[in-house]
This record gives structure tokens, C-alpha cells and sequence, in this order.
């Protein structure tokens, strides 16, 4: 394994996942390969273009485009395909679905047959916990039932039962992580904390969904880059390994933490309308990665300490995010009547 291809490498973790790799790992060629949709950004990659010049190349690209994805294959001599590559945020996914659908089951399908037909050394499917649905009562292993509950869990489902399939029918060497929720440097800032984040230094309200009890998994981006990385050296094809840091926080107390990091009032959180389908809790068993040797190595408070350090001195990054017509149609659209109906 020494050639990778990373598809959807300039988005949020695929672009952390992209720098940590080409500095841990000298001998690694890494070829990002980006559709650059709303939330693919170039700038997210612009140290590592410059850093590592040698050794990283970009295509721009769609992974349902059987075509130039078999050619970028080829002209790279790629041995790896790790696939970020996907629509991500649940409130979108209520908003377009199609969308989803098409990227997350329709892409991995493509990619995998590339990976049958070129005989490539592995296929990594970055996943998610949400697949597990909302997990009420103890941990969910890698052996948990499935239990979609939005377009977006229901489509990376539909992408990992793909990936094992083309394990158990072809022979495709195919490993798979479900992550839970990350955060760090380069999120978009759609996603909560980095838009409330954003949003407190404005002195703008936080839009918290219902009674901001619901519980998440926060790891820091570079611990799940690390554990992917764990998974590509040691973990078995055909086997799905769980990545988080086992430990839950209430949104409700993560809005207070950011709030109090930067000195900004409580007051600043404005309760909303809850979304549809909105899971209570994720948890997120991570005893089999660890049996790798791999474990978290922040805490949540200093995760989020070191997210929003991040953001207040790189404002030159998310501030034309913003303020840009596609972002601020996408807040109008998600939160405008919210805060207007809100009680607060």
C-alpha cells in the first residue's frame, strides 16, 4: 500500500486525513479526488498542495463517473482507494435525498467495481455510527442491527451492506470504520459546531434542536484519522471497525463549553424547533479497533478546546464560507422560521 487514492479529499476529514497521512508516512503517494461540491474547498488542501508537492496530486471528479474514475486509477498506479467521498449532513439529507442516494450508494458501487475489475490491494469505506441508529440503552458493536432514521444514515447503510457484499461475492478486499461525530479544523460550517462556533464569535444566537439533550460521540478529527489509519495497516478485508471515543456529551452541555471558552454569554443559546427523526443518543462500542492498539488521544473538552482555538484564528477561511449565497440559502432555509418560532 503505498498509492492512495482518497476521493472526497477536500472536504472535512477527508483533507485532515489527506495531511496526516502524507506526514506520517513518507514513502505514501496521496491523489485526492474531488467533485468540489458546496463542501469541497481547495483551500482545505492548500498547505499539503504546497508542502507536499512531490508526493500529492487533485483530480477533480465525481465517483459515479465510472469513466475518469478507472483513468485516475490507472495513470496513478493507485493500490488504495479510501472513499470519503459522500453527502453528509442529516438536515440536508432532508432537504435533497436524491442526492444522497446517488453519491453514497451509487458512487460506492462504482468505486468498488474499479476495485474488482483493476484488482486493487484494498477498499476502505469511511462510514458512520448513525448507521446503528439511536442506541437508548448500552454500546452498539459491529455486529448491531442496523436502524436508519434519515436519507443520510439509510444511504451510508446501503453503502457498507454494498462494500460486504462485494467481499462475500467477489473477493473485493474491503474494510470499513463507522465513525462517530468528528470535529476539528476545516468543518464546514453547516455542521453544529463549527456554526455555533462561528456563530458565538458573531454574537449570534446557537440554534439547539429541541431540548439539546441529545447525546454524542465528539472525537477529534486527527484521533479518527489515526484509527484509519490503524485499520489500513492492520485490520482484516471483510471486517467493520467502530472509531469514537466511547464517551457521550449532551449538545445542550457542548454549546455551554463553547460558549465558555470564548466568554460568551449562555444567554447566546436559543432553544428550536426540533428536526424530524432527530436520534437521542448515539454510543458507539470501540473495544475491537483497540484490540488493533489504537485509542483516542484527546478528550472531549480538549477536542473542543482545540476546534474553537482553530477557528477563532482562521476566520480567513470560514468567514467567505458564510457569507456566501449558497450558505446563507441553506441557514435561511434551515433556521430561519426556527428562530423566529423560537421561545427564547
Amino acid at each position: 500500500m503505498k498509492n492512495l487514492l482518497v476521493t472526497g479529499g477536500a472536504g472535512f476529514i477527508g483533507s485532515n486525513f489527506t495531511r496526516f497521512m502524507l506526514r506520517m508516512y513518507p514513502e505514501y503517494t496521496v491523489v485526492v479526488y474531488d467533485k468540489l461540491t458546496y463542501a469541497g474547498n481547495l483551500d482545505n488542501l492548500k498547505d499539503v498542495a504546497e508542502d507536499f508537492a512531490g508526493r500529492y496530486a487533485f483530480v477533480q471528479g465525481d465517483i459515479c463517473d465510472a469513466g475518469l474514475v478507472r483513468a485516475t486509477l490507472l495513470e496513478h498506479n493507485v493500490d488504495t482507494i479510501v472513499n470519503f467521498a459522500a453527502a453528509t449532513h442529516v438536515d440536508r439529507s432532508l432537504m435533497e435525498p436524491d442526492e444522497f442516494i446517488r453519491t453514497d450508494v451509487l458512487g460506492t458501487y462504482v468505486l468498488l467495481e474499479a476495485v474488482r475489475e483493476l484488482g486493487l490491494e484494498r477498499y476502505h469505506q469511511v462510514s458512520t455510527d448513525e448507521v446503528y441508529g439511536q442506541v437508548l440503552e448500552g454500546r452498539a458493536d459491529e455486529t448491531a442491527p442496523l436502524h436508519t432514521r434519515s436519507p443520510y444514515s439509510a444511504s451510508k447503510a446501503g453503502g457498507d451492506l454494498l462494500c460486504l457484499s462485494y467481499h462475500a461475492s467477489f473477493d473485493v478486499p474491503v474494510t470499513i470504520t463507522r465513525g462517530s461525530n468528528n470535529i476539528g479544523p476545516y468543518q464546514y460550517p453547516e455542521k453544529v459546531i463549527p456554526l455555533f462556533v462561528t456563530n458565538a464569535i458573531d454574537d449570534l444566537p446557537l440554534p439547539l434542536y429541541g431540548d439539546g439533550r441529545q447525546m454524542r460521540d465528539y472525537q477529534y478529527v486527527l484521533d479518527h484519522c489515526e484509527g484509519l489509519a490503524v485499520v489500513l495497516q492492520r485490520g482484516r478485508p471483510g471486517e467493520i471497525y467502530n472509531v469514537g471515543t466511547a464517551v457521550e456529551t449532551r449538545n445542550v452541555d457542548m454549546a455551554r463549553s463553547i460558549l465558555e471558552i470564548l466568554g460568551k454569554p449562555q444567554s447566546l443559546i436559543q432553544p428550536v424547533k426540533d428536526r424530524p427523526g432527530h436520534d437521542r443518543r448515539y454510543a458507539i462500542d470501540v473495544d475491537k479497533l483497540g484490540a488493533l492498539g489504537w485509542e483516542s488521544r484527546h478528550t472531549f473538552a480538549e477536542a473542543l478546546e482545540k476546534t474553537v482555538r482553530w477557528y477563532v484564528e482562521n476566520e480567513w477561511w470560514w468567514r467567505p464560507i458564510k457569507s456566501g449565497e449558497h450558505y446563507q440559502d441553506y441557514y435561511k432555509a434551515q433556521y430561519a422560521e426556527r428562530l423566529e418560532g423560537s421561545s427564547a
